[in-house]
């Protein structure tokens, strides 16, 4: 049987079960009740607190838009899900790669 959710385990209590369990929040709050966070509250507020999406590697990362021929993006696509990395990894290995080397100026 499938496990019910929150809501409809609220909904099948008791108008007398549904009244006593929101009772909780018509209660005053008072500043005497608040506490500094134990430490694995903190850990929890500071993760909640951070920003989501990718982490920052070095100075951090910015979008470019740059046109390549499908064959080769295909390839590149192929590439990077054989080594098991993104396809901005693959692309930003390159050219680490390219710079790396010194190379003559192109004409």
């Amino acid at each position: 049987m499938k496990k019910k959710s929150p809501i409809e385990e609220f909904i099948a209590l008791s108008d007398a079960e549904k009244a006593a369990a929101v009772a909780q929040f018509d209660k005053e709050v008072s500043a005497e009740t608040f506490k500094p966070l134990s430490p694995e509250q903190r850990k929890v507020w500071e993760r909640a607190k951070q920003r989501r999406g990718r982490p920052k590697v070095g100075k951090g990362a910015e979008r470019v838009s740059v046109t390549i021929e499908r064959s080769l993006l295909k390839s590149a696509d192929r590439e990077a899900k054989r080594l098991g990395v993104s396809r901005a990894k693959l692309i930003a290995l390159g050219l680490q790669e390219v710079m790396r080397k010194p190379r003559k100026r192109a004409a």
